[in-house]
């Protein structure tokens, strides 16, 4: 008779939607989780789902069955957040199924594009922290015509805050009249960074449209649709999953981008032309 593996409180956590992994362990520091009635504040003990009383808040832990992936693509003025105390559009404007929902890899209120849902904690922080380098996709306008090298000062990397920015994937899709389409491929994500840098640089942002984060792609989706992603899409993300958990500590997975010349992975889309989803945007 095969006994289930004892697997980390944290992991369980994230598992079953409370948080992302590293909220997760938050909670667990700040005693607001118990095991058989026990307080546990230890990061890494270890409970057996299917026999032990694990609650949270005082509720009990109820382990879903399956994990639900919801691809949003995000119009402008939509606040990358569930939900909004001041009662601002949000995401569950757009989404609403019975179960709790966590966004992946949040965009700034006025930029477009490809948002993850999902109550699968462990694979939100799988694609959003920097350490496994998951690249980032984007269509950027910008105004003016940046000279090559500006273009190249960004695929370097530029002082923001005191700190440097980590080299990106930069190339000009496309002139028009006062304007100048770019694709960005990037694994770093601070607060509004793409708008930051492209006004440092003097060419600020128009449009921003996020077309792909890791394996997942925007595609034809139009402005404020969703879609549950396909088997294939979830067998794909539970691959990377596996492939972490054979990782070591801290060890980066990701392909990175960061050398001069190197190409985004195998995983990114053709260059993308001015006009794609040009009907689907949202002024």
């Amino acid at each position: 008779m095969s006994e289930n593996p004892l697997e980390r409180l944290q992991k369980i956590l994230a598992h079953a939607g409370v948080a992302s992994r590293r909220k997760a362990e938050e909670m667990i520091q700040q005693g607001r989780v118990t095991v058989n009635g026990r307080i546990v504040t230890e990061l890494g003990t270890k409970v057996d789902p299917a026999r032990d009383d694990i609650r949270v808040d005082g509720g009990r832990l109820k382990i879903a069955p399956s994990h639900v992936y919801v691809l949003l693509n995000k119009p402008a003025g939509v606040l990358s957040v569930m939900d909004d105390e001041r009662g601002r559009r949000s995401l569950s404007d757009l989404v609403s199924l019975p179960v709790r929902l966590y966004p992946v890899g949040r965009l700034d209120v006025n930029s477009e594009g490809l948002i993850l849902l999902t109550d699968d904690g462990e694979l939100a922080n799988l694609l959003t922290h920097p350490r496994y380098e998951h690249e980032k996709e984007y269509r950027v306008i910008v105004s003016g015509h940046p000279a090559e090298k500006t273009l190249d000062a960004w695929r370097r990397g530029v002082i923001l805050e005191g700190q440097r920015t980590a080299p990106a994937w930069v190339t000009s899709i496309r002139t028009e009249k006062d304007a100048t389409v770019l694709r960005i491929v990037m694994h770093e994500g601070r607060k509004r960074q793409i708008r930051e840098v492209a006004s440092l640089l003097g060419h600020p942002v128009r449009e921003l449209v996020r077309v792909r984060i890791g394996p997942l792609h925007l595609g034809a989706l139009g402005s404020g649709q969703w879609r549950y992603l396909t088997a294939q899409e979830i067998r794909t993300l539970e691959a990377l999953k596996k492939v972490k958990a054979r990782s070591p500590k801290h060890k980066r997975i990701g392909k990175s981008i960061t050398r001069k010349g190197r190409q985004p992975s195998a995983t990114s889309s053709q260059p993308i032309s001015a006009d794609r989803n040009r009907g689907a945007r949202r002024r």
